[in-house]
This record gives C-alpha cells, sequence and structure tokens, in this order.
C-alpha cells in the first residue's frame, strides 16, 4: 500500500467516530475489562506529542480498529510484555505534569479474515488497562526495501 490514499479523510473520521462507540471489553489474559480512552486515539494519530504519523500508517490502524475488541475479548495468552520507565502526563490536583512512571504494554497477535494483526495494550503502574495501538503485523518488503509499520517497541509503535 504505498499508492495515493484517497479515501483517507474518509476512513479517519469513520474511525474516530467508530473510536468513540468502543465499550470496554473484557480480556481473559487480564480477567479484567481494557478501557478505550482519548490517549489511545491519539496515538493512532501521533507517534509522539505533536509529531503525527504519516497517512498511510494512519490509514491502516484506522482500517484494523474494527478487530481490536474482537483480540481482546479471545485473547488468552501474550506474545510479549515490555516494561519501562517513561514520561507520564498525569492529573495532580487540578493540574498536568508529568512524571516518570512504570509502564507495562502488553502484545497480543492474532489472525482475523487472514489477516495477522497486533494490538498493545497499556498499563501506568498499577492504573486501568489501556488500549494502546492496533499495528498491521508487517515486516520488510526485500525487494523494494520497504519499512515496516512497528519497530519493536511497544511503547512508541
Amino acid at each position: 500500500m504505498n499508492g495515493p490514499i484517497e479515501n483517507f479523510d474518509e476512513v479517519r473520521i469513520k474511525g474516530e467516530e467508530f473510536y468513540k462507540t468502543l465499550e470496554p471489553v473484557p480480556c481473559p489474559y487480564f480477567k479484567e475489562k481494557v478501557y478505550f480512552n482519548s490517549q489511545g486515539l491519539e496515538h493512532l494519530k501521533f507517534k509522539q506529542r505533536n509529531g503525527a504519523r504519516n497517512r498511510q500508517d494512519q490509514y491502516m490502524r484506522f482500517k484494523m480498529l474494527r478487530f481490536v475488541q474482537e483480540v481482546l475479548r479471545l485473547s488468552h495468552t501474550v506474545q510479549g510484555i515490555f516494561h519501562t520507565k517513561h514520561l507520564e502526563r498525569v492529573r495532580i490536583n487540578s493540574r498536568t505534569d508529568t512524571i516518570l512512571k512504570e509502564v507495562s504494554c502488553y502484545e497480543f497477535v492474532a489472525v482475523i479474515e487472514s489477516i495477522r494483526v497486533k494490538v498493545i495494550v497499556k498499563q501506568v503502574g498499577t492504573g486501568q488497562l489501556l488500549f494502546w495501538s492496533v499495528i498491521p503485523f508487517w515486516g520488510i518488503n526485500k525487494e523494494t526495501k520497504q519499512r515496516k509499520l512497528y519497530v519493536g517497541d511497544p511503547e512508541h509503535d
């Protein structure tokens, strides 16, 4: 998918509207619910604060968003766990601060409708489990040397 994306705006708008309707989904691996908040939606559009993802990257993530709940609902095993300390924005006494927190990212991979999908769930400290990202599980095209859509760092993918 390297050509022009003619219906990008339509896919993005529909994806955002769909995301806002998502309800928490129970995940058998955690034995609790995974929540969908505004940070997950922002991460689909931005790789980092004020750094937008390219259109192709956003397009693929919004197209694959429909698989997220099913992957989480069916996941009894985790394919990867990533623990780190990361600067996180938190609300403290009616203001937003950035502080260093323990962060865990959990990777779930599934094949649905012949498409291999990776879903990332993020947990800051002992807080709620939050949907963080959906990634088409692609590698590098050996002929064209095109980059894959993920780099192996679940916090930033």
